[in-house]
């Protein structure tokens, strides 16, 4: 049950990650993207903060 819950969990994150992406501009390959800048990255992290936030306030 665990393991279900934790492969549901990775998807949602990274379907947040993927909609932050797309949000701010930035591409992500698929697997390993340490290419990215710290401005990328932390525009990706900072989109997906507010995504949560806004579903938890909606909910």
């Amino acid at each position: 049950m665990a393991n279900s819950t934790n492969s549901k969990n990775k998807e949602a994150l990274n379907r947040y990650k993927t909609e932050a992406a797309s949000a701010v501009g930035v591409t992500l390959k698929q697997g390993y993207n340490g290419d990215l800048t710290s401005k990328q990255a932390g525009s990706i992290g900072g989109e997906m903060v507010k995504k949560m936030i806004e579903k938890a306030m909606n909910s």
